[in-house]
């Protein structure tokens, strides 16, 4: 109890007033960007420019915040939380700053010269923390002073900073462990992150598969003669994957940087030890003829695909040139295409390897190589099998993370097919599966109800230590973990078909929330119902009332249903469906306790209005909310443009302006033109959360 009540302390202590950013170039920015979404003042620096305004590079990076897409800044005048500095004149400014992230350019000489021109600037309380995505943080640490190495580590946002939940937390020798605490909780609880602790390994635990994956992928794209269109139709959302896939990604990151990734990581096996699959770790010569033709990727505006005219077109391997995509999913054979809608993933897996087709020979192929990978390096890459799938999932947007989908399509069968093709000299690397996949059969794989496998301790680590740090109350589970029982459970009060009432004991049992159980959280009768009866519930026993649920809060009414009725003729059923909608709200808004609406991902329509009439709103930074049914030709019918129309009057009045019209034009043109917020923030502008 004592050492717990320590970290608490040593947590309540640490507070991040004001941040530094070093160097001002995509990542840089981004990540100042994102901090100053949290209303964190920061001070972004770069080097002077050598002619003109000394701030002219910092200037320029921030001019470009506004045109990106997606946008890295939540509203516009996020900004004015942004100084700009540079190395020659403002130094100083470090002095008052609590973190500063070093995020230049990835080259160790560089890095170690800058921390040698900052490291007296920096006081003695700081935290400094490098933005490597792969460069070794006990290296990084040498350029540094020894009194800066406690408080000194890795952390390696994702791109981009203010969409990717990713950050890799590494630590030096000298690192406190405490820091990583700290910082941790500060990442998750400030600025919204999902942390991983990375192990201080080549390119820590996302990129690392990540990387390998890209080139499985063009490894075997060449190998069963597949283009590299199709490819991105097979590896991307059919498998769970973003659509961006395979070579698109490759094109995003730039095919030099990839290249030159790729590079390093060959030298350092070279240099530190072997690997079974070093020998895959260079660039294919087709990607090195592209980039000596300068095709580098989305930044030169043209890569593995280029865009002539209005027609995408992609680099193909047999003429060497570019020719139109093929972007029909009727380039998927249909049988290939069958086995991969069926929701069952043994069998899908099963007749992927069975398939005669190349194109599920691919997929068999990539996964199979993924799977050993992931099992060969475990020990290297991540403390347990966990990290690596949340990784993947929170850095590179995967549905499942390769153990997980390794245990969903059956742990023992897959291991045995693994193995077989090693045998066969099918697999990319002829060495056999370690030992320790084969005592994970009787557990179904990795991830259970005890935690997830680690190579090291060759045991099962807890998903979280509610007595450590940081104490997530809902942490993201794994597939097979969500039996552990250190995870807080809610005890249900009350249920319907759409929605459940419960609270949570461990946390505060004076409190009760409801959930929307519906499918999608759409607002059928049930739910209208459910909702009044847990206000009554909650007014009858309690001190208060949150609506929570994982994302969407809510869509609002099933249209489809709707569409039903007005086509049978049933608008007696439509008007009771309003008249029940309209008393939901109002039950909401003169509720005898608080209502909160805890807000995060898409809240359209009718779930707009819910939040609307709850005395108030938390809403998370990603929300995208809006009434939006003038786009199929509605009009909103819950009460949301009355809400306006008051709060306009209440703005006109607290003002002293005599014109509400100033302030409810533009509420209405968001209804008229079915707009979406941006962002929590940018609602709050518009008048959904006020």
């Amino acid at each position: 109890m004592a050492d717990k009540r320590l970290k608490e302390v040593l947590l309540s202590n640490f507070i991040v007033r004001k941040v530094a950013v070093l160097g001002a170039g995509v990542m840089g920015t981004q990540i100042a960007a994102h901090l100053a979404n949290a209303e964190i003042p920061v001070v972004l620096f770069d080097l002077p420019a050598k002619e003109g305004d000394p701030n002219g590079l910092v200037k320029a990076a921030l001019a470009t915040i506004s045109r990106l897409e997606p946008s890295p800044i939540a509203t516009v005048d996020r900004t004015d939380y942004i100084d700009i500095a540079n190395y020659a004149q403002h130094l100083d400014q470090l002095r008052s700053c609590d973190l500063v992230i070093e995020a230049i350019t990835e080259k160790a000489a560089c890095k170690a010269d800058l921390y040698r021109a900052v490291a007296p600037f920096i006081s003695s309380q700081a935290v400094v923390a490098s933005n490597t995505s792969g460069l070794s943080i006990a290296l990084l640490a040498e350029g540094l002073p020894d009194a800066l190495r406690e408080r000194f580590c890795g952390m390696h946002f994702f791109n981009p900073p203010r969409y990717m939940p990713l950050v890799e937390l590494t630590s030096c020798e000298r690192t406190s462990p405490a820091l990583l605490d700290q910082l941790e909780s500060w990442l998750v609880s400030r600025l919204g992150k999902s942390v991983v602790r990375a192990l201080d390994t080549p390119n820590f635990v996302a990129n690392r598969v990540g990387l390998f994956s890209m080139l499985v992928a063009m490894h075997h794209a060449e190998r069963f003669g597949l283009g590299f269109d199709v490819v991105d139709m097979l590896t991307g959302p059919l498998i769970g994957r973003p659509k961006s896939a395979s070579f698109r990604t490759a094109d995003v990151v730039g095919l030099d940087t990839l290249t030159n990734v790729i590079a390093a990581m060959r030298s350092a096996f070279d240099r530190d030890a072997p690997d079974p699959w070093s020998r895959y770790y260079t660039a294919p010569s087709w990607l090195s003829a592209l980039i000596s033709q300068g095709a580098l990727g989305q930044k030169a505006g043209f890569g593995v695909y280029r865009k002539k005219g209005k027609q995408i077109q992609v680099f193909d391997l047999i003429t060497q040139a570019y020719r139109d995509c093929r972007d029909s999913s009727d380039e998927i054979d249909p049988e290939v295409m069958s086995i991969l809608k069926n929701r069952n993933a043994a069998e899908k897996f099963g007749q992927l390897r069975t398939c005669s087709h190349p194109q599920a020979k691919f997929l068999w192929a990539i996964f199979r190589d993924l799977f050993h990978y992931v099992a060969f390096h475990l020990a290297d890459i991540a403390d347990n099998a966990r990290d690596i799938d949340l990784a993947m999932r929170w850095g590179y947007g995967w549905a499942q993370g390769p153990f997980e989908t390794w245990q969903s399509a059956g742990w023992k069968n897959t291991a045995d097919a693994i193995q077989a093709d090693i045998d066969a000299g099918t697999a990319m690397s002829m060495t056999a599966l370690p030992a320790w996949v084969s005592s994970r059969v009787g557990q179904g794989g990795v991830h259970c109800g005890e935690g997830s496998y680690s190579a090291t301790p060759r045991d099962d680590q807890a998903t979280v230590d509610f007595a450590g740090l940081p104490a997530a109350a809902f942490p993201d589970l794994v597939l097979g973990e969500e039996a552990n029982s250190g995870v807080i459970s809610g005890t249900t009060l009350w249920e319907n078909e759409g929605v459940c009432l419960w609270t949570l004991p461990q946390v505060d049992s004076d409190i009760a929330i409801v959930s929307l159980t519906s499918k999608n959280h759409t607002l059928g009768h049930d739910v209208l119902l459910g909702m009044q009866e847990a206000v009554a519930r909650a007014e009858a026993g309690y001190k208060g009332l949150v609506i929570w649920h994982e994302a969407p809060f809510a869509y609002g009414a099933n249209l489809k249903e709707v569409a039903g009725l007005i086509g049978a003729g049933q608008f007696d059923r439509i008007e009771s469906y309003i008249a029940e909608f309209q008393k939901t709200t109002m039950v909401l808004k003169y509720a005898g306790v608080p209502v909160v609406a805890a807000v995060q991902g898409m809240a359209l329509g009718g779930g707009c209005e819910f939040l609307m009439h709850c005395a108030k709103r938390v809403v998370a930074l990603e929300s995208r909310i809006g009434l939006v049914e003038a786009a199929v030709g509605l009009i909103p019918a819950g009460g949301g443009c009355k809400e306006f129309a008051i709060r306009a009057w209440q703005n006109s009045a607290r003002t002293g302006s005599k014109e509400p019209v100033d302030f409810i034009l533009p509420a209405f043109t968001s209804i008229i033109t079915s707009r979406v917020s941006g962002s929590g923030m940018q609602a709050s502008r518009t008048g959904f959360r006020a």
